[in-house]
């Protein structure tokens, strides 16, 4: 199952930023951009985008934290990270890693923020606790976990789609993530605040202030 999902991912890496437009109404990236910009990230910080697809927010993430600092995207897709890799050409480089959200390769507190950008929902059961665990163990104290999602789309089409990507975790899951989403992120995060988006096609949840033992 893990070899289809990640050749699934690698086919659907050619279509993926238009998918993404389509959901979130936002063919500019005007989303992605606001997103760098909520992370409240500095000049020679460290960032970790999670999930990273086809890296289209760490070139923001880059430009917030300069030549100094550090941006790093992790994705378990081959042709994720190859149209990640196209797409930083010329602009500030980031660091781009293959590898799996629930494992992350990094030691304990050594990013500033994690972000992860329309593909949370896209981690499969206990896969999101997993994630969330690593999450937390990679922020420094006082740093937060920004979560970029499409909010449940107007248009009929988008919506089906929508509602079928969430089948994927499975129902139960699905259902928890729909109504209880604040109540997840807060097993792992002291505050957790909602942020509309200037499309108001997407959403951000944005997590701060691990807590230590929780699970």
């Amino acid at each position: 199952m893990r070899r289809f999902r990640r050749k699934y991912y690698d086919l659907f890496s050619t279509v993926y930023d238009r998918f993404v437009a389509m959901h979130s109404s936002d063919g500019q990236g005007l989303v992605r951009r606001y997103l760098a910009e909520k992370t409240g990230l500095g000049p020679g910080e460290r960032v970790l985008d999670i999930c990273t697809g086809t890296g289209a927010v760490l070139s923001p993430l880059s430009e917030k934290v300069g030549p100094r600092g550090m941006a790093v995207g992790i994705d378990f897709s081959q042709g994720m990270l190859r149209k990640a890799k196209e797409r930083s050409g010329g602009r500030p480089p980031a660091f781009l890693v293959l590898g799996d959200a629930g494992r992350l390769p990094f030691k304990e507190g050594i990013f500033h923020v994690v972000t992860c950008a329309h593909a949370f929902y896209e981690l499969r059961g206990r896969a999101q606790d997993r994630c969330l665990r690593e999450v937390r163990r990679v922020l420094r104290p006082g740093g937060c976990f920004l979560m970029l999602e499409h909010d449940v789309p107007k248009r009929r089409v988008p919506r089906l789609l929508f509602y079928l990507r969430l089948l994927s975790m499975g129902r139960e899951r699905a259902i928890a993530i729909l109504r209880h989403e604040g109540e997840i992120l807060s097993r792992y995060f002291a505050r957790v605040s909602r942020l509309s988006t200037p499309t108001g096609r997407s959403k951000i949840m944005r997590c701060s202030e691990g807590r230590p033992g929780s699970r």
